[in-house]
């Protein structure tokens, strides 16, 4: 006998909801039982929409995925997490660090596997990155450099550009570095007359010392997805709408121009682009959260340990832009205590 099929549910039908129930009906060894919004109905493919989380839970999922604004998180993870749910919960884990700490909490009191959907960890080409950066091909680490920006999205009401964009930023600049933040200094502008920022600039340091830049907003007609790592070799660009990395090399050949021998810097060398395959990011990261839930193996995931740690960043960003000043963020709230 084959072994049995996961039974997943889904919270939340907006943009980013059709999004995972498109994925989980292709997913092998899960069913769809159904998903929980207001609107109620059925899908395409004849999945029940329900109108409330109890109504989801009465068809006894497995694991559900949390895809509902995230001013909810909390709530329907909490619920969840007492009825012994499993939950992928969209990025960020929650609205404040206190609720995200609960949730925490709460999962793990009850041995429960839960992840937090940072889909940029499941980037080909970020993912190409870390193992490169693991493996020494840069050598030391001086910089990452982030850009994240594009038009106003107007399916998010609940968060600004800090919660809603930034934290993939800092979500994927500690895991490919495998640093923490220690510091951070941050301004921000709200232009479209909403209650929340929609763009910031963020500088800081991680705990080794590597600098990082951030500029996210939603204020640009150029949708740009730009992550750059200067190291002593050289400097990795990964573009992940294209799903490209490229590394540009420092240069190895002595130059007989004597004004350029007279700089003590880096020369341009050679640039390579890796091919590398490219599976959807979504799928692969629902892959690795059915297989954890089916095995127990949350390697794969990103933990909400690692969500809470990215959580507590973005609040300090927000703290530095109302204070006005640059904020250190203490071992706790680095999230290493406990981690």
């Amino acid at each position: 006998m084959g072994a049995a099929r996961l039974r997943a549910g889904l919270v939340g039908l907006g943009a980013m909801g059709r999004n995972h129930a498109r994925v989980l009906g292709l997913l092998g060894g899960v069913d769809l039982v159904g998903v929980a919004d207001p609107a109620g109905g059925t899908l395409a493919d004849g999945t029940p929409v329900v109108p409330t989380l109890g109504e989801l839970l009465a068809l006894r999922p497995d694991y559900a995925v949390v895809a509902c604004p995230t001013a909810l998180h909390e709530e329907v993870g909490m619920t969840l997490a007492a009825h012994g749910v499993c939950a992928l919960i969209e990025k960020p884990l929650a609205h404040s660090v206190v609720a995200a700490r609960r949730l925490v909490d709460a999962f793990e009191a009850q041995g429960l596997v839960a992840g937090v959907g940072h889909i940029e960890r499941f980037n080909p080409a970020l993912r190409s990155l870390r193992s490169r950066l693991e493996a020494g091909e840069l050598g030391e680490v001086f910089q990452v450099v982030t850009r994240r920006q594009g038009p106003f999205p107007h399916r998010i009401a609940d968060v600004g550009v800090v919660k809603d964009l930034a934290t993939h930023d800092i979500d994927l600049t500690g895991w490919v570095t495998g640093q923490e933040y220690a510091s951070v200094s941050a301004r921000t502008l709200s232009k479209s007359g909403r209650e929340h920022e929609d763009m910031v600039t963020v500088t800081g340091d991680l705990t080794d010392g590597t600098l990082v830049s951030h500029l996210v907003n939603w204020l640009s007609p150029l949708k740009e997805r730009f992550t750059a790592v200067t190291g002593e070799r050289g400097c990795f660009v990964a573009d992940t709408l294209t799903a490209d990395l490229t590394y540009y090399a420092n240069g190895a050949v002595t130059t007989e121009w004597e004004a350029l021998r007279a700089f003590r810097g880096v020369s341009e060398g050679d640039m390579i682009r890796y091919a590398t395959p490219k599976r959807e990011p979504l799928l692969v990261e629902h892959e690795q959260f059915r297989d954890a839930v089916a095995g127990g193996d949350s390697s794969g995931i990103v933990t909400l340990r690692e969500g809470l740690r990215t959580v507590s960043v973005a609040a300090a960003v927000l703290e530095s832009a109302r204070e006005r000043g640059s904020v250190r963020l203490p071992a706790a709230r680095r999230g290493v205590a406990g981690a």
